[in-house]
């Protein structure tokens, strides 16, 4: 498989080496925790010859033997060096039993840089303080953006290749794959289907395999759409799909944490305040919808609001949905003292569509950066202090 630097990951991972935290790396399944592992590693074997890496890899037979967490602390001491920096990395961790307890116990030691990964069911961002009892940093992976996919596609004409990745996706295992129904069987099978079935179901002991499916269908049909859980379970229940409030409350929880989608809150531009009842759901990558769905009825306006949602979050802003005056703004961004407000669309050559779009927009009155993103094919320009920016090159930056 072709390999590409994933730079803004590598660097902030070497940014962190030396530094007394525990380094998780989370993500949803197959978005490259492994390869990232494996990356690092190489990273320190040229950038200090003298380190002495420990790399234990649980998906290879060869570490069978210390899927047992006093086994594998015993192998981490038996091969200490205590005249060299001694980095610890552990790839698919969930697969030794109590696995926190060894870790813990090394990581008090203070002996050791230590670095893991695991499957996004067993290593969640809520779990993180109670496995470990000591400090720890996430390192939250996710699929392809747009920009590496260039980077593992070339494309001179970045137009035509946005087209390619918004059927495509980031997940960059379905690259292998010579045609779509190739692609998107493995996504739905190797990815989608064994985040469902082997990690929340297992993991959480869910009685309900059929509702969950369910509503991850309803999630991904709603890509953008305001809803709220009484609106998922009233809609599933006329579906005849037996579902109740607390049930659903609780299985797209589990969806979140396990990085499968993420939930979008409102927030009122206004009033400067949070607003409860309804949310927007988006998922990781947009090509689990195509992939479970198929693509007729294509939305590639709610596609497209997908992906920056997402790129946004890659990013590193807080994002949330932005109401003002009963209007909707797709969405608010925010970043240490930044701020900036973002309307999505995919075609906004209608005079109508563009006027529909930019309304919203124009009555922020702070002077907080405005952008409408669209498929425009052309250089960004201003409209009454909006920045009008190709989907494209903003993807690209």
């Amino acid at each position: 498989m072709k390999l590409i630097n994933r730079v803004i990951y590598m660097n902030e991972i070497k940014e962190l080496a030396g530094t007394p935290d525990i380094k998780v790396i989370t993500g949803v399944r197959r978005c490259g925790k492994s390869k990232l592992m494996d990356a690092f590693a190489e990273y320190l074997k040229t950038s200090d010859e003298s380190a002495n890496i420990i790399h234990i890899n649980f998906n290879l037979t060869e570490f069978e033997d210390l899927l047992e967490y006093h086994a594998l602390e015993s192998y981490v001491e038996r091969n200490y060096d205590p005249s060299s920096e001694n980095y610890l990395l552990v790839d698919e961790i969930q697969m030794c039993p109590s696995f926190e307890k060894a870790i813990n116990s090394l990581h008090a030691k203070e002996k050791y840089d230590i670095y893991v990964t695991g499957s996004n069911a067993f290593l969640q961002s809520s779990d993180l303080a109670t496995l470990f009892v000591g400090r720890t940093y996430e390192l939250q992976l996710f699929p392809f953006s747009f920009k590496e996919y260039l980077a593992y596609f070339p494309n001179e004409n970045i137009y035509a290749a946005l087209s390619q990745y918004i059927t495509e996706g980031g997940m960059a295992g379905s690259y292998l794959y010579k045609n779509t129904t190739q692609k998107y069987r493995y996504i739905n099978n190797e990815v989608l289907n064994a985040l469902i079935v082997r990690d929340i179901i297992n993991k959480n002991r869910l009685q309900n395999e059929p509702l969950l499916h369910a509503l991850i269908d309803y999630l991904m049909d709603n890509i953008g759409n305001l809803t709220s859980v009484r609106t998922i379970t009233n809609t599933l229940s006329s579906n005849n799909t037996k579902a109740d409030h607390k049930t659903i409350g609780k299985y797209i929880d589990l969806l979140c944490k396990a990085f499968a989608f993420y939930k979008i809150r409102r927030y009122d531009i206004k009033g400067k305040k949070y607003l409860r009842s309804e949310d927007k759901y988006y998922l990781c990558d947009q090509s689990f919808r195509f992939a479970r769905l198929g693509t007729k009825n294509m939305d590639y306006g709610r596609v497209l609001e997908n992906i920056v949602a997402i790129e946004l979050l890659r990013r590193g802003y807080e994002v949330y949905v932005g109401v003002l005056y009963k209007k909707e703004i797709d969405f608010v961004a925010m970043k240490q003292g930044e701020k900036m407000y973002i309307q999505v669309a995919n075609d906004i050559s209608d005079k109508e569509t563009f006027k529909r779009e930019v309304s919203p927009l124009l009555q922020i009155r702070d002077a907080y950066p405005k952008r409408l993103i669209a498929r425009t094919y052309q250089p960004r320009y201003q409209h009454e202090g909006i920045e009008v920016i190709d989907a494209a090159e903003w993807l690209n930056q």
